[in-house]
């Protein structure tokens, strides 16, 4: 059977994977819009539109499910608020948690936004309290109370200068919040049912709300007060409003008056004329898209539950009940890309289109979905009114055909120009559900099925099935035979189109000739398996066939006697599915244990196992070059195997190998201080991350600026070229911008103009390091200006009411001041509480002076820590120890008050207060505020 020079497959390794990345709750597209986030339980994915693929997943680590997340309006911070109370702050790019707090809420948080500075995040908890945070200085700024219920929305005004909050909660009324006073100025109340979305006009100065009410509210925030309510007819989910000054004429769109886009329960996007309340546009399903039918809107699997607005690329996005993300292009609001975020259960899979660049899968599920390989977009095929299970795609993989639990067949082609999937043909007459199908081998010509009702039907398709037109052919069954006992599991029809074989729950699989007209004549029965035969395989090349079945068997019959060949033994469970690849020579099996096992028939040897799936793996099939195979499983996840040779497994182990050696050998570069050696070496890597362990490692030895002007210089021109695109990588990172910054200031100070330019791609480079470079100059200005006022502080603080019991060897500053400028009292040994109420409270320690000689261990048990010195404080205010500022008295701490709520936030001038104390506290380690 084996060809003496054909090269036996050995392994299998994973090309691309189609997993869930969306499970229900929020969607966020980032601002550059190359990025969607959104929810799938414990962890945030962030899918990258471009290819389709998940490249980020971001987790809490107590694998509780994440209830809102918000992305910054700069896409710089992720802060997501999980089940258990926390709030985690993500450079999501690294998805590494750069901070961790308590969300002061009582219950989950619902709801979260960002203002358009980046720097304020709101919270709305479900215990109907409004928390807001400051992400830069770190520590919460107000607490907004009076929503009765969940708050389900928060939205900041685009318009940063006036520090306005919007909210609505379970009373269906939109509060406004000012954020100077921390008090709701006013209740819009208009809708009858909570609040779903606000969009803003471009002055700020209008919003429009939309409601599960059915109607949309235009409201003027000037005087507060609605100027327009536009019913809709639909629960609406999500408004945008369009933007002004575009031509928007193909959707209606005449007028410069005010226009806004709705989407809902119908599963479509309307455009509305907000002066006239008069819809102008309503899109058009296509002819495969069923319309939503009656009045039961909640089960309409059309069902839009957000609508969000690409500005940049004048772009809308919708996500359906479905779980499913459309992109679509204005104006003409056709559909650029599709993704789906959950598959559920995937019963088949098929290779599909022009180089197998498409496959079709059946899911657990009425649609069925056309994924382009290349970028996971999908197309949903609507027809089938029940779960789709099985499918068989013709030889030339334009054609397919499906067949479903509502008892009907449907044939399907891929146009090759647009890549548009039409369904062209359609057939039912069985009694029962349709379990498998095949598709005639040599031409498309015919089709077979197999059903629960026993039968097996014989399909003919006619010979203008890809005539033009929009048009479903109607086919009925030419030959119909009870094949079986029980269920018809599986079909197969051989490779020169004269035989069928079947399998069936009656633990048999019988072989049929299709030269005759009028039946089906039964050649011969195999029997011996020992329960159901779940699939029945030709061979392409030898006169066998290959059955699998639930005893955890595959076997290898002769089509000549009828008898066993072979026997694979192997799985732990049921074989469900089973293909020929290598010519013929190799069997490829997958069972309900997860795995798929790969055999040589001559052999008779599993030689290797892959552990694809964590359940079921129903679907399994082999593109016709046979370099690739797909699998799909109950598991959700639809995954692509590639083909890897012995040849190409022993250069890749190879190179792991050669990389390992180099990574020891530049551990040891380092550790020998042989920097250029290493730096070359890390360079050769093509590693950014290992090239700048060794900048770090340069910069933290001494003389380190010299060092790297050596050791930078001496590179190749090649070697300083790929250093210059390493630096444009890690200036976007603040941890490494000065890495960055110190290699970049060697290459511009002696490098001429002239060699710079000559690097490849040097001109995007340098523009690229210009808005990240402003970025680092504008947060270390703001460091230095914070870091004068503390200094300035500190140097104005002054000794003053000391102890007379001050030791006379300590001395003290005794420089003039004002006397209307503020002075602290210094506290100089760390007493007890007593004592100091002996003293009369007097919170005083004598500064130490650097010039003066002091007992060592003395100093030490003098010393008070921070926490003390908190306590001192408290303790001085409670006995009304008081300081003189600028003539007036003030308690020298903050009085507490026993009624206020301990959820009640700290202001920002205490909290600057306490941020002074720690960093004196720090430097000086003796003084207390």
């Amino acid at each position: 059977m084996a060809t003496p020079n054909l090269q036996f497959k050995t392994n299998y390794e994973v090309s691309s994977k189609i997993e869930p990345f969306y499970k229900g709750g929020k969607v966020q597209i980032s601002k550059d819009e190359k990025h969607i986030f959104c929810c799938c339980g414990s962890r945030v994915s962030v899918l990258e539109i471009s290819t389709g693929k998940v490249i980020h997943s971001i987790e809490h680590d107590d694998q509780e499910d994440i209830t809102s997340f918000a992305l910054s309006c700069d896409d710089d911070v992720l802060v997501t608020a999980s089940r258990a109370l926390m709030l985690k702050q993500w450079d999501w790019k690294e998805v590494r948690c750069t901070r961790s707090w308590k969300a002061i809420h009582t219950v989950p948080v619902a709801s979260m936004t960002f203002d358009s500075t980046s720097t304020l995040l709101a919270t709305g908890g479900c215990d109907g309290t409004i928390k807001l945070w400051d992400v830069v200085k770190q520590y919460c700024t107000h607490n907004l109370k009076g929503s009765s219920g969940v708050v389900h929305l928060v939205e900041f005004h685009p318009d940063s200068d006036r520090l306005q909050l919007f909210s609505s909660s379970l009373d269906c009324g939109i509060r406004v919040w000012d954020l100077r006073s921390s008090r709701c100025v006013c209740v819009l109340q208009s809708h009858y049912s909570p609040v779903t979305s606000l969009s803003f006009s471009s002055d700020g100065d209008t919003v429009i709300s939309s409601g599960r009410d059915k109607i949309c509210t235009v409201w003027d925030l000037k005087t507060r007060k609605a100027k327009r309510t536009v019913p809709v007819y639909e629960a609406v989910e999500g408004v945008v409003l369009l933007p002004e000054n575009k031509d928007f004429s193909q959707i209606g769109v005449k007028s410069k008056e005010l226009h806004f886009i709705t989407a809902g329960s119908k599963g479509i996007l309307r455009v509305w004329e907000a002066s006239t309340a008069h819809c102008v546009y309503t899109q058009t399903l296509t002819s495969t898209l069923p319309a939503s039918e009656g009045d039961d809107e909640e089960d309409n699997t059309l069902r839009i539950t957000y609508l969000l607005h690409l500005s940049t690329s004048s772009r809308l996005a919708t996500v359906t009940a479905e779980h499913n993300i459309v992109l679509y292009q204005l104006p003409e609001l056709t559909t650029q890309q599709q993704f789906v975020g959950y598959n559920d259960e995937v019963l088949d899979v098929k290779f599909l289109g022009k180089g197998d660049s498409h496959i079709v899968v059946a899911t657990n599920s009425c649609q069925l979905k056309v994924f382009e390989l290349l970028t996971n977009s999908c197309q949903i095929l609507y027809g089938h009114t029940d779960i789709v299970l099985s499918l068989d795609v013709f030889k030339k993989g334009a054609l397919f055909a499906s067949c479903a639990k509502d008892r009907s067949v449907r044939v399907w082609h891929m146009d090759s120009d647009s890549r548009q999937v039409r369904c062209v043909a359609q057939g039912s007459s069985h009694t029962n559900a349709v379990g498998s199908i095949t598709c005639s081998r040599l031409k498309a010509s015919y089709i077979v099925s197999g059903s629960q009702d026993c039968t097996v039907k014989v399909w003919d398709l006619p010979a203008d099935l890809l005539t033009a037109g929009a048009d479903v052919h109607q086919i009925t069954a030419r030959i119909t035979e009870k094949a079986h006992d029980k269920d018809v599991n599986s079909v197969a029809i051989s490779p020169n189109d004269k035989l069928l074989a079947s399998g069936s729950q009656d633990r048999t699989a019988k072989l049929w000739s299709l030269a005759g007209e009028g039946n089906l004549g039964l050649v011969g029965v195999f029997r011996g398996h020992r329960r159901g035969v779940w699939a029945v395989c030709f061979s392409p090349v030898d006169q066998v066939l290959a059955t699998s079945s639930a005893d955890g068997t595959a076997k290898l019959w002769s089509l000549q006697d009828f008898s066993c060949l072979k026997t694979f033994e192997g799985h732990d469970a049921s074989v469900l599915k089973l293909i020929f690849v290598s010519k013929g020579t190799q069997l490829l099996t997958s069972g309900s244990d997860g795995l798929v096992k790969l055999w040589t028939i001559k052999t008779n040897e599993c030689v290797k196992t892959l552990d694809a799936h964590q359940e079921k793996v129903w679907g399994l099939h082999a593109s016709r070059k046979d370099d690739r195979m797909v699998t799909g499983s109950a598991d959700s996840n639809i995954t692509v195997w590639v083909d890897v040779t012995e040849a190409e497994l022993a250069e890749k182990q190879a190179k792991q190998e050669d990389q390992i050696l180099k990574n020891q050998e530049l551990s040891n570069l380092l550790h020998e201080k042989k920097y250029l050696k290493a730096l070359g070496l890390a360079i050769s890597l093509d590693q950014p991350h290992t090239v700048l362990t060794v900048i770090k490692a340069i910069r933290q030895g001494e003389d380190s600026r010299e060092l790297l002007e050596k050791t930078v210089l001496k590179l190749r021109l090649d070697q300083k070229e790929a250093l210059l695109r390493y630096c444009v990588i890690w200036n976007t990172n603040a941890r490494n911008c000065l890495d960055a910054q110190s290699v970049l200031q060697v290459l511009l100070t002696h490098l001429p103009p002239e060699e710079l330019l000559q690097y490849q791609g040097a001109r995007a480079h340098l523009e690229g390091l210009i808005p990240y470079t402003e970025r680092h100059m504008q947060r270390i200005g703001h460091l230095l200006r914070a870091s004068m006022f503390l200094n300035f502080m500190w140097q104005k603080m002054r000794v003053a009411g000391a102890p007379s019991s001050m030791d006379q060897d300590e001395e003290m500053d005794t420089s003039p001041f004002a006397h209307n400028q503020p002075f602290f009292v210094i506290d100089k040994k760390g007493m007890s509480k007593e004592s100091r109420d002996d003293d009369n409270d007097s919170d005083g320690e004598q500064d130490e002076d650097p010039n003066c000689s002091v007992e060592q261990e003395e100093d030490d048990d003098d010393k008070v820590s921070a926490t003390k010195k908190a306590a001192t404080t408290e303790v001085s205010a409670e006995n009304g120890a008081s300081t003189k500022t600028n003539g007036s008295q003030h308690s020298g701490s903050e009085e507490s008050s026993e009624d206020e709520d301990e959820e009640e936030v700290e202001m920002e001038p205490m909290k600057t207060v306490k941020r002074l104390q720690a960093s004196s506290a720090a430097q000086h380690q003796t003084v207390a505020i």
